[in-house]
């Protein structure tokens, strides 16, 4: 798994994709944290990233499928998926390490923007006056829906050999799942509204970006992968059928 890991990082390393993602989503985050007025930390008075936070994720919403369609779309369509496939390894280890490979691409883009919590923390008044916990709490929600739209995004090139199509299905699911059970849940009232919402990543996102890492919005992430990942897997073994 390992060797498929750095054989598909050294692949985005040595080609435009990698440091056109990072750099698309830098110049994007950067603009609305610090540049567009109705969002920028300058313009807003209060020492904290949430505008880095709110706009993360549909930001991701597109880079991750455009670094994932290429996964297995690429391998049917040049007609090397059958050498792969081949190979002393499991269907679950060359899943896993294409998955690895794709989720560190986006959270290597997410290194950077510790300057802007530096750059916050030292702004503030009195310096330092920022939610720590609330910050970690954040990032570490968005390393988790990132891992979520990746696993969207290797499902989605499973199935077809078209890497537009594969990026157009995994921006819809990734969309659908972030999006689509809040729009859903605000139809109706009362509990059934609430929980139709916990259906969906955004609330448990919301939950763990205040800081709270509750184990039931860990469970719910943890699922949410496996459950991709092993239908990634049953699509590889159709082959078989």
């Amino acid at each position: 798994m390992f060797a498929i890991l750095r054989k598909e990082f050294n692949a985005f390393l040595s080609s435009p994709v990698a440091y056109v993602v990072i750099g698309v989503f830098l110049v994007a985050t950067g603009l609305f944290v610090w540049v567009f007025p109705d969002s920028s930390v300058l313009e807003y008075g209060y020492a904290d990233l949430q505008t880095l936070f709110n706009i993360a994720p549909w930001i991701f919403l597109f880079l991750i499928p455009a670094i994932t369609m290429r996964t297995f779309a690429e391998e049917k369509k040049a007609g090397t998926i059958e050498l792969l496939l081949t190979r002393p390894l499991t269907d679950g280890q060359i899943i896993g390490g294409k998955y690895l490979a794709c989720l560190l691409l986006a959270l290597l883009a997410l290194v950077p923007t510790l300057l802007y919590y530096y750059s916050v923390y030292q702004l503030g008044n009195p310096i330092g006056n920022i939610d720590s916990a609330a910050t970690v709490g954040s990032y570490i929600g968005l390393a988790l829906l990132a891992a979520v739209f990746a696993a969207i995004g290797i499902f989605a090139s499973a199935i077809t050999r078209d890497q537009i199509i594969a990026f157009l299905v995994a921006v819809v699911g990734c969309f659908l799942v972030y999006s689509g059970f809040d729009s859903l849940a605000s139809v109706f009232d009362g509990a059934p509204a609430y929980y139709i919402s916990q259906l969906g990543i955004a609330a448990h996102y919301r939950d763990i970006s205040k800081g709270l890492i509750d184990s039931r919005d860990l469970l719910y992430f943890i699922s949410l992968i496996v459950g991709l990942l092993v239908a990634t897997r049953l699509v590889l073994q159709s082959r078989n059928w």
